[in-house]
């Protein structure tokens, strides 16, 4: 056997108007979800212990892998970390650091969140701000490592995490002052974020961006702290062979940190642009090569969800449906034996463009073993099927039974 999980990040939603009050699931033409979810196990699953918080994708995903977040979760930016390749030892601090769009206001107080992507900048222009970031305000205890679009990392040597940050797509519309930095060192943490806006208000890459009708990255905002987590490896504690594909730093570092190995897709973009049919052929290409369990990663819906693009959102789950779901299943029907889980990590539901505690749906089917189904979808989910809690047990559920 074989098992696949397509993680959704952020499908699950509320009823939307725009789609005559279904929701994006309920909306989608997902005609290979919809077709198995007839012999399929559906349910409901707590993926984000109430008592952590926000609820970030970070414990989400730790939490479907089969990991307890209220064991192994430290924190957001070391798992990025690892994806980076940025060492860490037992006493350092890790930080996301984004690069988004403030409004102009002359004190950095008064600004508002104007987008926390600017513009889903790319790759190759964050990479120049954030060198140039690092090149200013870098220490010989802190540093800024460039990431993946619009998501970066400060280092901080023998650091600490006494200290409160808001993820800022928590706050995109917002005035940013009742948001800033707190604790013991929210100071220090707001002076190198208000310094950044001097190194990149006029930086030539911003320049550009503002000519193009672009949002600048004018300023990093720091949150997401933490130390170094330790989890054991996902093949002692399942006996699998496992992979990881993934867009995102987050959950690349969540393969590495559970010794799976990351495998890397061109055109891969972690939004709705992003290769789903390479996604889906590199799920083929690892079971052919001998892999015993994938974990697919698409972030599509989740960032669709955050920008309130309601028509992003559904398409971004009929090109899962399409390109991921459907080789998989042609796969099983080729005489595979197959396991699929198809789930989101949380709600990014379109009213309040953010993640929430709540419950999401879930899919188990089996190719050898189909069981009475009904429809996927949230409403159907809670209604009629069995609810699980808590989430690090699903895994558990899938490849035990």
């Amino acid at each position: 056997m074989q098992y696949l999980v397509i993680l959704c990040d952020g499908m699950g939603d509320h009823p939307y108007s725009g789609f005559d009050n279904m929701t994006p699931m309920e909306a989608a033409d997902k005609v290979n979800m919809n077709q198995i979810a007839l012999s399929s196990r559906i349910g409901m699953v707590k993926t984000i212990p109430d008592s952590i918080s926000p609820p970030g994708s970070d414990p989400a995903n730790m939490s479907v892998m089969g990991y307890d977040p209220l064991v192994f979760y430290t924190g957001r930016s070391p798992i990025e970390a690892a994806s980076m390749g940025v060492p860490m030892t037992d006493t350092d601090v890790a930080m996301r650091c984004n690069v988004v769009t403030l409004s102009t206001e002359q004190n950095y107080a008064d600004r508002t969140m104007i987008d926390y992507s600017s513009g889903e900048i790319s790759t190759e222009e964050a990479s120049e701000l954030i060198k140039a970031v690092d090149n200013a305000l870098g220490t010989d205890i802190m540093h800024f490592h460039a990431g993946v679009s619009y998501r970066h990392c400060l280092l901080w040597k023998d650091g600490s995490t006494d200290f409160t940050c808001t993820p800022p797509h928590d706050i995109t519309g917002k005035p940013i002052a009742s948001y800033l930095p707190g604790g013991t060192y929210g100071a220090g943490i707001l002076e190198l974020m208000e310094a950044s806006t001097k190194v990149l208000e006029n930086h030539p890459i911003n320049l550009a961006r503002k000519a193009a009708g672009k949002n600048p990255a004018n300023s990093i905002w720091l949150w997401g702290q933490g130390s170094k987590p330790v989890l054991p490896s996902f093949q002692s504690k399942y006996g699998l062979r496992g992979a990881v594909i993934s867009a995102v730093d987050l959950i690349k570092g969540l393969g590495v940190l559970t010794n799976m190995d990351v495998i890397e897709v061109d055109g891969a973009t972690g939004n709705k642009d992003t290769n789903f049919e390479g996604k889906g052929q590199a799920v083929i290409n690892c079971f052919n090569n001998g892999y015993d369990f994938v974990y697919a990663h698409i972030e599509a819906p989740d960032e669709c969800g955050h920008h309130g693009d309601a028509e992003g959102k559904k398409y971004s789950i009929e090109m899962i449906d399409k390109h991921i779901l459907g080789p998989a299943l042609e796969y099983a029907h080729q005489g595979h034996d197959l396991r699929i889980l198809i789930v989101p990590d949380h709600a990014t539901p379109l009213d309040i463009r953010t993640h929430n505690h709540e419950p999401v749906p879930y899919l188990i089917w089996d190719s050898c073993n189909p069981v009475h189904g009904f429809s996927f979808n949230e409403a159907e989910a809670q209604k009629k099927g069995d609810y699980v809690a808590p989430g690090c047990t699903l895994m558990d559920i899938f490849l035990r039974g």
